[in-house]
């Protein structure tokens, strides 16, 4: 140990000491905002015994997962890529430099208790070695030497490792001041890393060799099941008894609790600091060899052996919608080497051990997928009324807002859990009410299945994954009872997605996501192997389900597309941009008019992460994402919703954007301004049955472009419209209403339309609306009652265009009807807010 023989532990880690020995195996450490290990405990809050799967042929998988970086979520989706090793960006802007080095200091003193932990651990697994050894050499020895070895090997060195990494950090975090450096020591522990890749590659045969010892050798039985490991110095308890077994996993789980420090260390180092390139480095030596062990075996993904006898493993697993006997459930499926399981938890009381009931099985040798043909005449699935998924999304906003309020008040911890539960269960009905796009699944023996997603980019995923796997030499097979229960109880281990995607299952501390405007322009794609007719498509996440928001135009028969195509996005608490290139389909006889199926083939697709502080620029941020080989060049920039409701008044008056609207019928001699006679005119004559017209944006420099033409009054506007693509002139009909220098139904009446809105009584409230309506001045009321002729007619084509009147409520409803800067300011408290004003007053 350290000089001076006792540690002393800060006082807020006492209690952490006594929590980390009574649980035993494994322990949770609460660091300041940290925490590692969390995936040990259950969903309903109790402690799991952490260690080998049951049932598992093979050692443990090395979670990898925790240890990476924001921005490592653009890579390929592929899955294919090797690990680049980006650490998390250095202290944000705003954060002082010593709140920072003292975070490190909370890491570091947190991480220091479970390494004195990890060497008492590795202490008490040598403790039995030395007499072990002495015994092999006599007449009665309880092991041979090769044997001992075997289930000792390399425990010694792995020991020495941390004694001395240990020793040496220990004085430096005693001794804390701003200048202390210990990156070399983490650097020098990665680059010992070879030393647990010995360890890994025999772990299998060393537990399989105490177990065969076990059973033949009583006296070693007996000292492998109770082996004493040292507490803490200022615990109560001065030993903890500990299975071998429990105590061989130990360091498989470490490197993982190790590479978490890394990654949390360098989050709360400054880049300046003489630490930051050590770190670095150490992080990038880890996490390459986290990714290389998992590529050689990925054992925690073990169930059982196949009927072929090779090792079943996990390869994707997460949270779908099924539609069975006409309702909507929530499974958790499964997709294995060589079979696909739909299940759900099972409700457990508090303490038991969580399990899956397994509610049906495909072998993949006897799944297929449906043609367009037998999609067709499978049953329609109706959509959840727009309506009501809009009253889910404005409740939950409302008890976003009602939480945060309670904790600013230090409200007891009972309301705001009250709060909580509620939002979960408003969630959890938009989760599951949400989907519509059908993936149909068939069992060749006559069984058929339906999920519902969310977006395309899922739906491939799986579709692929399955594929992928079906390409192997496939044996169709029934699984006994037995065999069933044991590949559904090794499910709640095996599972890589362990919560229910919805905010309420996210820390506070996670970034609640992006309101406002994203612009993006998609530039070019290279790596196609072939000439094809090329699109792409965007998506957002919208309260935890990823909506389409645009779509670029179709580049015929070309290897090299360059669309060059600006796209302004509208996000509601968004956190997650997808980008989907398509290969255009126009053969008619393939085209499926299945409810939102898309036939067109996905030629890539791929993700990146919307962090605030890299968007959050008045710059424009570029990039390239790829995709299966392909490459996507694109550029993006935010505008904050605080930004987006200053509306500038144009400084000349000939034109029309900018303008009062008073001032342009005046000049015009009209009751409507041309610009919206002409746009709606244009969109009813040929965009009426364009599937999320006002919803998909038109691409921007189009947009810009009629701006222009329409400003300069210029002759050949109506011959530029019909030339247009219609997602560019309806969103310049939304960008003309969006810059009127005050809202169309007015700055002065925004408060009374939110009181009328308040109003319990239907009748009441129609007469309030009515009469707020009557008080517009005649040129907004008139344009205002065009305009919602208009999307009355464009709502009674929904079957085909998929825009209800509700659906139009959210597009146009924060252009309409919004509050001024400073109403905004004095009455909403979030971003969140606004918008669910906002689709409540266009309602």
């Amino acid at each position: 140990m350290a000089a001076g023989g006792r540690r002393r532990r800060p006082l807020r880690y006492q209690s952490l000491a006594a929590l980390v020995e009574d649980s035993q195996w494994p322990f949770l450490f609460l660091v300041s905002d940290f925490s590692y290990g969390a995936d040990d405990y259950d969903g309903e809050g109790n402690e799991e015994q952490k260690g080998p799967p049951e049932g598992s042929e093979t050692m443990p998988y090395i979670d990898e997962s925790p240890t990476m970086s924001p921005q490592l979520s653009a890579r390929s989706q592929g899955g294919g890529d090797s690990i680049s090793p980006t650490p998390p960006e250095g202290l944000a802007p705003g954060v002082e430099a010593g709140k920072g080095l003292e975070m490190r200091k909370l890491v570091l003193s947190g991480f220091l208790a479970s390494e004195e932990i990890y060497i008492n651990q590795l202490e008490a697994l040598l403790l039995p070695m030395k007499p072990l050894k002495a015994t092999a050499t006599t007449s009665q020895p309880v092991l041979t030497i090769q044997q001992i070895e075997t289930i000792f090997y390399k425990i010694q060195d792995i020991y020495e490792i941390h004694k001395e990494f240990y020793d040496n950090l220990c004085p430096k975090v005693q001794q804390w001041d701003s200048q202390v450096t210990m990156g070399h020591l983490f650097q020098k522990l990665a680059s010992q890393l070879g030393v647990y890749k010995a360890f890994v590659d025999n772990y299998k045969v060393a537990l399989e060799t105490a177990e065969k010892c076990s059973q033949s050798n009583n006296q070693f039985q007996k000292i492998s099941e109770e082996l004493k490991v040292k507490g803490p110095k200022d615990s109560k308890d001065s030993h903890t008894s500990v299975t071998m077994e429990a105590l061989l996993y130990k360091p498989i789980d470490r490197v993982t609790r190790s590479t978490l420090v890394l990654h949390d260390l360098l989050k709360h180092t400054p880049v300046d600091h003489p630490d930051y390139p050590l770190l670095q480095d150490a992080l990038r030596i880890s996490q390459n060899f986290l990714s290389s062990i998992n590529e050689d075996i990925d054992p925690r993904r073990t169930a059982v052996t196949t009927p072929k006898g090779e090792t079943r493993q996990l390869v994707k697993d997460g949270f779908l919608v099924e539609v069975s006997e006409g309702s909507r459930k929530l499974r958790h499926v499964f997709l294995f080497t060589d079979v696909l399981l739909c299940a759900k938890l099972k409700k457990t009381s508090v303490g038991k051990h969580q399990q899956y009931d397994c509610k049906w099985y495909i072998p993949l040798a006897d799944l297929v997928f449906p043609s367009p043909e037998e999609s067709e005449a499978s049953p329609h699935v109706h959509p959840f009324p727009d309506h009501e998924l809009e009253d889910m999304k404005m409740k939950i906003s409302a008890l976003k807002s009602e939480i945060q309020k309670e904790k600013a008040n230090k409200a007891q911890s009972r309301a705001i859990e009250r709060l909580k539960k509620k939002m979960f269960e408003n969630e959890f009905l938009l989760l599951l009410n949400s989907p519509t796009i059908p993936f149909r699944i068939h069992n060749r023996n006559g069984k058929s299945y339906l999920f519902l997603l969310s977006s395309d980019y899922e739906r491939s995923e799986w579709r692929e994954a399955i594929q992928k796997l079906q390409k192997k030499d496939l044996q169709a097979f029934v699984l006994s009872s037995v065999e069933l229960q044991v590949l559904t109880g090794s499910c709640f281990k095996l599972r890589t997605v362990h919560n229910i995607p919805v905010t309420s299952n996210k820390d506070d501390d996670e970034s609640p996501g992006l309101y406002g405007f994203l612009h993006v322009i998609v530039h070019s794609a290279k790596g196609f192997k072939q000439s094809a007719n090329l699109y792409c498509t965007l998506e957002v996440d919208s309260f935890g389900y990823f909506v389409s928001k645009a779509k670029t135009r179709v580049f015929r028969d070309t290897t090299e597309p360059k669309w060059d195509e600006e796209f302004e996005i509208e996000l509601e608490g968004s956190q997650s941009l997808r980008i989907l290139c398509y290969e255009k389909c126009y053969d008619k006889t393939k085209v499926n008019k299945d409810n939102n199926e898309i036939v067109d083939k996905i030629m890539g697709k791929g993700q990146i992460q919307l962090d605030p502080q890299t968007v959050e620029t008045k710059n424009w941020h570029t990039d390239v994402i790829e995709m299966n080989g392909i490459k996507v060049e694109f550029s993006m920039k935010f505008t904050s919703r605080d930004m987006s409701l200053k509306r500038t008044p144009s400084k000349k008056q000939t034109g029309v954007f900018g303008v009062k609207i008073s001032v342009v019928t005046k000049r015009e001699r009209s009751k409507v301004p041309y610009i919206v006679r002409q746009c709606v005119e244009e969109v009813e004559k040929r965009g009426i049955e364009e599937v999320g017209i006002y919803r998909i944006s038109g691409v921007a420099t189009d947009i810009q472009a009629l701006k222009a033409v329409f400003d300069a009054n210029n002759k050949d506007i109506l011959l530029m419209l019909s030339d247009m693509d219609i997602n560019a002139i309806a969103g310049t009909l939304k960008l003309y209403f969006r810059e009127l220098p005050e809202p169309l139904l007015t700055d002065r009446l925004y408060p009374a339309f939110m009181e009328g809105i308040a109003l319990s009584d239907p009748a009441a409230k129609e007469n309030c609306m009515m009469h707020l309506l009557r008080s517009l001045p005649d040129p907004n009321l008139i344009t205002f009652l065009f305009l919602l002729e208009h999307l009355k007619r464009v709502a009674e084509k929904e079957p085909v265009n998929k825009m209800s009147l509700h659906n139009l409520a959210t597009v146009f409803g924060p252009t309409l009807l919004r509050p001024s800067e400073v109403e905004s300011k004095a009455h909403l408290t979030s971003a969140a807010d606004i918008w669910s004003h906002d689709v409540m007053a266009q309602n």
